[in-house]
């Protein structure tokens, strides 16, 4: 039986979230909540449901929840709102695109998505709430702390470690073996050669 899941966001990020959650057809979505987009606005066929500051309404159609809007610049505050639904009784789900490769021995933490075309090799562990999109290489060995975003195509080679709330930027390569400390940002197309 497919779960029935809520996102948070109605942004472009979210279009690209609603797409990897039908190719899995492991839910049936309900609706999105924003504040960006009055409440009964569609996207992609999907309503808003209610704004952020009502969300607890939602809690009578489903407690599953993704976060469907994207950070670059203020990664914090994903994490924000991430634990104060979870404060409220929502369950965040991971979501892994079928045209994604992830290894059976890493590791996906809750409210985690995986994009299309992403490789997630042996040995990787991947905090909650983090987004590793589109055609991006999480090389064998990485460990991704909580509420981090890798974007489009970036590249982390092996034994790479990221602390929380941090940035990746598109195409940006990370040598093996080097640690970000927490709240690192990376630049697009950026080469990374040493901790940062």
């Amino acid at each position: 039986m497919k779960k029935k899941i809520i996102l948070i966001g109605s942004g472009g990020h979210a279009l690209s979230c609603i797409d990897v959650i039908e190719a899995t057809k492991k839910y049936v979505i309900c609706g999105l909540v924003s504040d960006d987009k009055k409440p009964g606005t569609k996207i992609l066929n999907y309503p808003i449901l209610v704004g952020l500051n009502n969300v607890e309404k939602v809690l009578k159609i489903t407690k599953n929840l993704i976060l469907a809007f994207g950070s670059i610049y203020d990664c914090e505050k994903r994490s924000k709102i991430f634990n104060k639904l979870k404060k409220k009784g929502f369950v965040f789900q991971s979501v892994v695109s079928p045209n994604s490769y992830v290894s059976k021995n890493s590791k996906i933490g809750p409210g985690t998505i995986v994009m299309h075309g992403s490789i997630i090799n042996s040995g990787v562990e991947i905090g909650e709430n983090c987004i590793i999109n589109s055609n991006s290489l999480i090389e064998h060995d990485c460990i991704l702390s909580s509420n981090c975003h890798v974007s489009t195509s970036a590249t982390l080679n092996g034994g790479v470690i990221v602390g929380k709330d941090s940035f990746i930027g598109s195409r940006s390569v990370i040598k093996e073996g080097c640690i970000l400390k927490s709240n690192s940002f990376v630049k697009m197309g950026q080469v990374v050669k040493s901790n940062l």
